[in-house]
């Protein structure tokens, strides 16, 4: 297992957001957390990169454990977010060198990666501008590209499509099954059902802050009523 989360409990002043949460993700398999508003998806993301603080669990990667070596743990994850945060003083390409250096990603292939990505996504004239100066689906495709330039053991994707336009959604599709042939695992949250049904391998269901079920995306029909219901 190249993920595991054990009993990991998270509470606000008194109440409780996740509740022993307990899953594992095989290495190159793509998982999707699904649940309501308010379930806990984006908590469980926020925890596992270290933003939110878990009051009692355990979250490892690859056997290094979050608590024990925080630096060798955050170097094996990258996230994409649901909403953009860059850094207004960096431009576009200032972003891609930043995450470069972060990971350590050799320069010549961190070269041919912008080149490659910011073509497919389209932002080739954008990389000497800054946040401001883009639109909110330019600014998600920077912050996308970011996370996938390095090569890592979990990508972490929360609501990945918001905001892309159709060609651009299409590639990021097949990026991520790319990624997870290639060995990272993927735990993505989307309220696009049936986008999730033709990219995931297995799913997560939440409900009020607890894992309700676990399988594999081939039951999605039954996952459908179960979750509109």
């Amino acid at each position: 297992m190249s993920v595991n989360l054990q009993d990991v409990t998270v509470m606000i002043q008194r109440e409780v957001i996740l509740d022993r949460i307990s899953f594992q993700l095989d290495v190159g398999t793509i998982n999707a957390l699904i649940g309501h508003n308010g379930a806990g998806k984006s908590t469980i993301m926020k925890t596992i990169l270290g933003w939110q603080e878990k009051r009692e669990g355990t979250i490892s990667i690859n056997g290094i454990k979050q608590m024990e070596d925080f630096l060798a743990f955050k170097k094996q994850l990258a996230y994409i977010p649901e909403e953009p945060f860059l850094l207004s003083e960096l431009t576009v390409m200032q972003h891609f060198q930043l995450y470069g250096e972060s990971y350590q990603i050799d320069k010549e292939v961190l070269h041919e990666n912008i080149d490659y990505y910011s073509k497919a996504f389209e932002i080739t004239d954008k990389l000497n501008e800054y946040p401001e100066e883009l639109s909110k689906g330019m600014r998600q495709k920077v912050q996308t590209i970011c996370a996938i330039l390095p090569e890592v053991s979990l990508l972490l994707v929360d609501e990945p499509f918001m905001g892309l336009d159709i060609y651009a959604t299409e590639f990021l599709e097949r990026i991520l099954k790319e990624k997870a042939e290639s060995g990272t695992t993927i735990l993505l949250t989307s309220h696009q059902l049936e986008r999730i049904k033709d990219l995931a391998d297995n799913y997560i269901m939440l409900q009020h802050g607890r894992v309700i079920d676990i399988g594999e995306i081939t039951q999605f029909t039954s996952l459908k009523r179960r979750f509109e219901t």
